[in-house]
């Protein structure tokens, strides 16, 4: 098939004969997605040839960009030497022990003991859910089998994930999902249904009625608290620090696991390295994938500190057993590209990069806000951040489906790649991204929000 045969092949069966995340299928074929062919550094390139910043960073994941030579040869490697082994009981690999070893010495700070890996951030999350509830049954405590998280949180698609997770849409079309579940208020100021302005206020408030649903549930039946360090997916809510160590409080006051959601906040996105680490608070359970291989390969982990890892140590009976695991657990390759990964980012201290790079990105976005009448709000921290796009600001009324395809088309016209979630921009460029990248962003944006009235 010759190179115009190839193009009119795609263009002919795109969105045609697979299904689509985060989509409907009819509209998909309709409006068929957008066609990537290469990558380089912090740019895409289509099938056409044109050439945009990724502002997305492939899906918050491609942290080191699209040439890091480095990963590329590691899984080349691992690839000739062993492309897959079992983690199993009864075998592993090289790759599989050394990136545990390391990744506990990164974590560290956070207490965390052993690692669990899984294929990405779905599996680390239903992994998580399931240890906590295992814990408690290895404690003689079966009764605590409950759950809670926050509203606006997204945890992922897996039964479990999708359960915990605070969005409608994640739930309605796959009900009855896990029992056990509670959904609580989360404290965002720019968009709360208490009218509080004060921000200490609004947390205050979030924890009290978080502490109420505990003692309403009763304690010794709630397993853990999930959530993100930073909400992500949500529209990209930065938290007081007060938040979270007011959650570790609340969870050592009613001995409740607590469940970090790292899965976009891991491996310096927020600046830190840790979204953790940047409330200084130390959660039982942290869930990684993402930024783990930058994207180049699908892996991720469940890490537990030393409370979950003894439990499971010290255990006599049959629940204590670890009887989870998928078919690519601690995969040589998604090792050996983890691996890899993390020392081309610590070599390059990309939290730093992310801190520096992203208050200059957030800074400059925010001179848009006070220019185009749709920007309600800019909001993030590092290399993570939303415009919350509004019909009136007043009002703070969303923006309609109509100015934001306006705004995501009139963008990459501009060259920058963007996502749209209802009235939101959501961001999270590869956190190599340079200020003149950056640049490049708000000029696109701001002739995408001009275009697009």
């Amino acid at each position: 098939m010759n190179e115009s045969s190839k193009l009119n092949f795609l263009h002919a069966n795109n969105g045609k004969y697979s299904f689509h995340p985060m989509g409907h299928p009819a509209e998909v074929e309709t409006n068929p997605p957008r066609i990537m062919d290469k990558g380089e550094g912090v740019y895409v390139i289509n099938e056409a040839g044109e050439k945009v910043v990724d502002a997305v960073g492939g899906l918050w994941n491609v942290n080191l960009g699209y040439s890091n030579a480095k990963v590329k040869k590691a899984i080349s490697d691992q690839l000739d030497r062993l492309p897959y082994y079992s983690n199993f009981k009864g075998t592993t690999t090289p790759p599989t022990i050394e990136l545990a070893e390391r990744l506990v010495d990164i974590m560290k700070p956070e207490g965390m003991a052993k690692a669990f890996f899984t294929s990405g951030g779905s599996d680390s999350i239903e992994s998580a859910l399931k240890m906590a509830r295992q814990y408690w049954k290895m404690q003689g405590q079966k009764d605590r089998y409950k759950f809670m998280s926050f509203k606006k949180g997204y945890h992922g698609t897996h039964f479990g994930g999708a359960s915990v997770n605070g969005g409608e849409r994640f739930h309605r079309s796959y009900e009855p999902l896990l029992q056990g579940c509670f959904h609580m208020p989360y404290p965002s100021l720019y968009r709360n249904p208490f009218g509080i302005t004060d921000e200490e206020q609004l947390v205050e408030t979030c924890l009290k009625l978080i502490e109420e649903e505990i003692n309403f549930q009763s304690p010794d039946t709630i397993a853990a608290f999930i959530a993100e360090p930073v909400l992500g997916a949500g529209g990209v809510y930065v938290p007081t620090h007060s938040l979270w160590q007011g959650l570790r409080a609340l969870c050592d006051k009613y001995e409740i696991l607590l469940i970090a959601d790292e899965v976009v906040t891991g491996f310096g996105r927020t600046g830190e390295w840790f979204g953790s680490r940047y409330h200084s608070v130390k959660p039982d359970i942290m869930c990684l994938a993402k930024a783990i291989t930058s994207g180049y390969f699908p892996f991720g982990a469940a890490m537990v500190n030393d409370r979950i890892n003894d439990a499971y140590m010290n255990n006599e009976d049959a629940f204590g057993g670890m009887f989870h695991g998928y078919t690519y657990s601690g995969h040589p390759v998604g090792c050996a590209a983890a691996l890899a990964t993390l020392e081309e980012t610590f070599e390059a201290n990309l939290a730093a990069n992310a801190k520096e790079v992203g208050s200059y990105l957030i800074a400059r976005l925010r001179g848009l806000q006070e220019k185009h009448e749709l920007i309600g709000e800019v909001r993030g921290v590092g290399l993570m951040m939303a415009i919350d796009c509004v019909a009136d600001r007043s009002t703070r009324a969303p923006a309609g489906k109509e100015p934001m395809t306006a705004v995501a088309d009139h963008a990459w016209e501009a060259g920058v790649m963007i996502r749209v979630s209802g009235n939101v921009i959501i961001m999270s460029p590869p956190l190599i991204l340079t200020k003149d990248e950056a640049d490049k962003i708000v000029d696109g944006l701001d002739y995408a929000f001009g275009k697009a009235g």
